[in-house]
C-alpha cells in the first residue's frame, strides 16, 4: 500500500508532541499573570459642611465609645453644643473622609492655639522654633481600623502642615488609649510630657490629597475566592 503522505503548514514548524504539552502548560500561568487585582474601595477626603455636623457628631460618639469607658477623662468633643461651636470658630479645619458617602474618618486641627478651652501654651513651641499644626482631633471608624484609613488621614495632615510652612504635628492622646498610644509611636511621635506627643519634622506642599484606593475587603476577597472554587 502506498504510504500516507501529511503534508506540513507552509511556515509553521512541524511541533513534538512534548512541546505541544509544555505549551499547554505555560498557558494558564501567563492567564493568571494578566489576571487583574480585585479593585478596593476608594476613600475621598473633604472639607466639612454645616450639613455634616449631626452625622459627624454620631460618627465621634461611635469611634470613641470604647475608648471612653476605659479612660478617666472623655475624649473630645465633650459634647454636641461645643462640637457645633467649633464649627463656627475660625482657624480650624474640620475634614471628613469617606467610602461610599459613608463617613470613615475625621480629623480636626489649627494652625495656631484658637478656642476658649484650649489645651497648648505657646511659649512652649515658640522658645523651641517648633511651628506646630495642632490636632485635635483624629478618628477612624471601628469597622475601618487596619484598612489604611488612618495612615490616610495622618498623610492629609502632614500634607496641611506643609503647604501651610509648618514644622511639627502635635496632639494630645491618653496614655491608656493604648492602640492609639502603640499606633502613633510606630509612625515616629515622641513624648513632650505626661499627655502630648509630637510627630518628627515636616517637609514643607495641593491642600486635600487625591482619591485613594483602599485594600479591599478580606472577608469579600475570601468570599470570591470561594466562588471562584465552586
Amino acid at each position: 500500500m502506498p504510504r500516507k503522505v501529511v503534508k506540513k503548514a507552509k511556515g509553521k514548524p512541524e511541533q513534538s508532541a512534548a512541546s505541544a504539552i509544555e505549551r499547554l502548560r505555560v498557558i494558564p500561568k501567563i492567564a493568571a499573570r494578566d489576571k487583574k487585582k480585585p479593585v478596593g474601595p476608594l476613600i475621598t477626603v473633604r472639607h466639612m459642611q454645616r450639613r455634616d455636623i449631626s452625622r459627624v457628631w454620631d460618627f465621634l460618639k461611635l469611634s470613641f465609645r470604647e475608648v471612653n469607658i476605659e479612660t478617666v477623662e472623655y475624649q473630645r468633643p465633650r459634647s454636641k453644643h461645643r462640637f457645633e461651636e467649633i464649627y463656627e470658630e475660625e482657624g480650624i479645619e474640620q475634614l471628613v473622609f469617606e467610602v461610599d458617602d459613608g463617613i470613615v474618618a475625621y480629623a480636626e486641627c489649627s494652625y495656631e492655639v484658637t478656642g476658649s478651652d484650649n489645651w497648648i501654651n505657646p511659649r512652649y513651641f515658640e522658645k523651641r522654633d517648633m511651628k506646630p499644626l495642632f490636632v485635635d482631633e483624629l478618628a477612624v471608624h471601628p469597622g475601618w481600623h487596619g484598612r489604611g484609613v488612618g495612615s490616610f488621614a495622618l498623610e492629609q495632615l502632614h500634607h496641611l502642615a506643609r503647604v501651610h510652612g509648618l514644622n511639627h504635628i502635635v496632639l494630645e492622646v491618653a496614655e491608656n488609649n493604648v492602640n492609639a498610644f502603640e499606633w502613633y509611636k510606630k509612625r515616629s511621635f515622641k513624648k513632650l510630657d505626661a499627655a502630648i506627643f509630637m510627630a518628627v519634622e515636616v517637609e514643607i506642599e495641593a491642600e486635600l490629597l487625591p482619591p485613594r484606593e483602599l485594600p479591599p475587603s478580606k472577608k469579600k476577597s475570601a468570599a470570591k475566592a470561594e466562588e471562584a472554587k465552586d
